[in-house]
């Protein structure tokens, strides 16, 4: 069994959804990370599934990595909550057990606050503003959760290029291979100032 270097939990946007693949269904951002930080894909473990929701991670995800306990823990999940059946307190729930159990393992944790996704739905005005109040509150949530497991979290609501259309497919939930790029490259920037995890002259356009 190798060595898993890099651990992917989450959803479609962790699985690459948006971003078709030459040699699988997706590509996504997971592989593209793993190139820039020199991790061999062997090494790599991406669990990302189709309409996961936090509950799905805390119950199938989570166990799989903490047998693993990779060295870099990226996840991403909970926008399946937020647009369908959301209970704010299984949310913070699950995203508290979800940060605090990976949080002590000799690993560093990451994960990005939620985009203005309600922005390219095609929805109903009085629909996109109950999900944008969703969207806001959760990001509160993942605030406060983060900063108590020593997560570390990219704000994307700060970072350039996420409001543009450019990034995302034609159902303006997923991003496609430019927002997933995008992401990888955000990702890594952040890692190497946050951590040192990579140098910045090996940083794509740096």
């Amino acid at each position: 069994m190798p060595a898993i270097r890099l651990a992917a939990l989450g959803d479609s946007f962790v699985e690459g959804r948006g971003d078709p693949g030459l040699d699988g269904p997706f590509h996504g951002w997971v592989p593209r990370l793993a190139d820039q930080l020199g991790i061999p894909r062997r090494g790599v473990l991406n669990l990302g599934v189709y309409q996961a929701t936090t509950q799905d991670v805390v119950d199938g995800q989570l166990p799989a990595v903490l047998a693993r306990k990779p060295p870099m823990i990226v996840v991403n999940v909970g926008v399946n909550d937020l647009v369908s059946d959301y209970d704010p307190e299984r949310f913070r729930r699950n995203l508290g057990t979800i940060y605090s159990s990976l949080r002590g393992m000799d690993t560093t944790v990451f994960t990005a606050s939620y985009p203005d996704i309600p922005k390219n739905l095609a929805v109903p005005d009085a629909f996109r503003s109950l999900l944008r109040d969703r969207f806001a509150e959760a990001n509160s949530v993942l605030r406060e959760i983060t900063v108590a497991t020593g997560t570390l979290c990219l704000d994307l609501t700060a970072m350039p290029g996420w409001a543009e259309a450019r990034v995302w497919a034609a159902d303006g939930i997923h991003p496609n291979a430019a927002g997933h790029q995008l992401f990888a490259d955000q990702l890594t920037e952040f890692a190497a100032r946050a951590t040192g995890l990579v140098q910045p002259a090996l940083l794509v356009g740096g």
